[in-house]
């Protein structure tokens, strides 16, 4: 079996549009929630989200290549030209293994909802030839080959709110199986219009409180839901032995992946947590790392009364007398919830709180919950040299995964 190490990271957010700024934001507790300006939004009941602010697509492609993507595949473009340029991998593989695992939980909703009202109030003659590649999913993945002329294996995974970690963790086993040298592996989403947020609104998912600063507390006895985000997390998983004969910088080293399904309900989590447990323990036990290790856990941590008790269950049932000791955190709390994107900015956040021995803090966290009662680093960034880093991500239909990483030993 391969060794599959992370040579490259770019990231798209709410709280910053490089690896720089999203990392300083989350260290420094700053969140990137704020009152929606896409939309005029009186009469909602939620108004707050997490946008990406200031992004201008032509610093990485083309004004012509803008026209052809929706917003989710631009974030993806943008966030795989950052990864690519800092791991200086272009170039230096063989098109044949090199591959693309970028996801979107939804895809292209803005060219959807803007060719369909095209279509109703002009006629339906009048939609877009491009209104398919434009709106469908894998398109963030073609897009991303194309560009970097990747003809290796190709794996566009969609699995909502675990989307993109599920594609680290399966290019992560492609590359140990020997199927890939490198793999551009992620998410995107650009989802922030009416229909989503009312729609997400209606199934009583969102934070109603509109504050930016309060509307998202993970395992905070207060949380009412989650606040919608978006943005694109693009990571390079490369074979161990291809990058060092190259010379890459090593961030660390992906060593585990767990994924399971609840099979239990379309939105809500399965009560006794076991089948999130058991993609912890899948992946802890690939990983080979033990409960008694100095474990950091990246949470998936929604702010949703039901997410946030289950995924505490769920430590406390992998961990048993040393959950308390797990460092944990949410950093949802300050980006919202990147919905297809957010497990790969997680697995990012979980890579840098390895490389640099800083746990990025839980924001917002006032009021105890007896039901959340373990170390979520409240507040503050703490130092601390931790063993192991897992990355938590859960999706609506029951979709648990979990990607383990230990810091890069040679």
């Amino acid at each position: 079996m391969k060794r599959v190490v992370v040579t490259g990271l770019g990231i798209i957010s709410p709280v910053g549009n490089t690896v720089e700024q999203f990392w300083d934001s989350l260290i420094n507790g700053k969140c990137g929630i704020g009152y929606i300006t896409r939309f005029d939004t009186e009469g909602y009941k939620v108004r707050v989200a997490a946008e990406v602010k200031d992004f201008d697509p032509t610093r990485y492609m083309d004004p012509a290549s803008t026209r052809r993507m929706d917003l989710f595949a631009q974030y993806a473009m943008a966030a795989a030209v950052m990864t690519m340029e800092d791991s200086g991998l272009e170039g230096k593989i063989s098109p044949d293994r090199l591959g693309v695992y970028i996801g979107s939980g939804i895809g292209g909703l803005t060219t959807l909802i803007r060719e369909t009202e095209k279509g109703m109030q002009k006629g339906y003659s009048r939609v877009s030839p491009m209104f398919i590649p434009l709106m469908i999913a894998n398109m963030a993945t073609s897009n991303v080959a194309i560009r970097f002329k990747a003809q290796g294996i190709s794996l566009p995974v969609m699995t909502a709110c675990a989307t993109s970690a599920n594609a680290v963790g399966e290019a992560f086993r492609a590359i140990k199986h020997g199927y890939a040298d490198a793999i551009i592996a992620g998410g995107s989403e650009a989802s922030l219009l009416p229909v989503a947020v009312v729609g997400f609104t209606n199934c009583m998912a969102l934070s109603t409180k509109n504050d930016p600063l309060t509307a998202c507390t993970p395992f905070d006895r207060e949380r009412d839901g989650f606040v919608m985000g978006e943005g694109a997390a693009v990571l390079i998983l490369e074979e161990y032995g291809h990058a060092v004969r190259r010379g890459a910088n090593i961030y660390a080293e992906v060593v585990g992946y767990g994924n399971t399904c609840d099979a239990y309900h379309i939105t809500s989590p399965e009560p006794s947590a076991e089948p999130a447990a058991r993609a912890m323990e899948l992946s802890m036990r690939e990983a080979g790392i033990s409960i008694s290790e100095k474990v950091y856990i990246n949470a998936h941590g929604t702010s949703t009364p039901l997410n946030d008790k289950t995924e505490t269950l769920a430590i406390k049932n992998v961990f048993k007398e040393y959950a308390k000791e797990v460092l944990i955190s949410s950093t949802k709390s300050m980006t919202g919830h990147m919905l297809g994107a957010a497990g790969a900015a997680e697995i990012i956040a979980a890579v840098l709180a390895l490389k640099t021995g800083t746990i990025p803090p839980t924001i917002g966290y006032r009021n105890f919950d007896p039901e959340c009662d373990l170390n979520y680093v409240p507040n503050a960034n703490v130092k601390a040299e931790v063993d192991a880093a897992l990355s938590n991500s859960f999706g609506f239909g029951g979709h648990n995964c979990c990607v383990a990483l230990r810091p890069y030993r040679e």
